[in-house]
């Protein structure tokens, strides 16, 4: 305990008395309970992380961060060659520099001739047939035909 600490006076109390009223006074919540509207003329906040764009810039974007990556990997795993071999033989630098890129220009050219062997992708979009069909399969040898209705 302080010893130069006194107790607090009358005066003291009423002052702390109307400090604790006065802050009691104060609202600390609201609530407001109106609807919100569906849209409104705000214009659209943009998010963190990436732009937004379409599924084929997304897809392009990531296929250009994926190749400077092989690329980086590629320069450096070719440095990493040529400085440990102690020299830059002209055979060996085509060999590190030339088969990489032959190799993403064949599977490139791959691609783009597998491209037209995959089935088109179908949407349908139109009115579903909600019909119910009833089929009567009987006998041992069973021909099943369908009746709409």
């Amino acid at each position: 305990m302080n010893p130069h600490a006194t107790e607090p006076t009358d005066a003291d109390r009423e002052t702390i008395r109307r400090l604790v009223a006065a802050v009691d006074e104060i609202p600390t919540t609201h609530r407001d309970d109106t609807p919100l509207p569906r849209y409104g003329p705000a214009p659209p906040v943009p998010q963190p992380g990436r732009a937004p764009m379409s599924q084929r810039a997304v897809d392009d974007s990531v296929r250009m961060l994926s190749a400077s990556v092989l690329i980086a990997v590629t320069g450096g795993s070719g440095t990493a060659i040529l400085w440990a071999s102690g020299h830059a033989n002209p055979g060996v630098v085509a060999l590190v520099f030339g088969a990489p890129t032959a190799l993403v220009l064949a599977l490139g050219r791959l691609a783009r001739r597998a491209r037209g062997v995959l089935p088109p992708e179908i949407h349908n979009h139109g009115p579903v047939d909600q019909r119910t069909i009833h089929n009567r399969p009987a006998g041992v040898w069973v021909r099943n035909t369908s009746r709409n209705g």
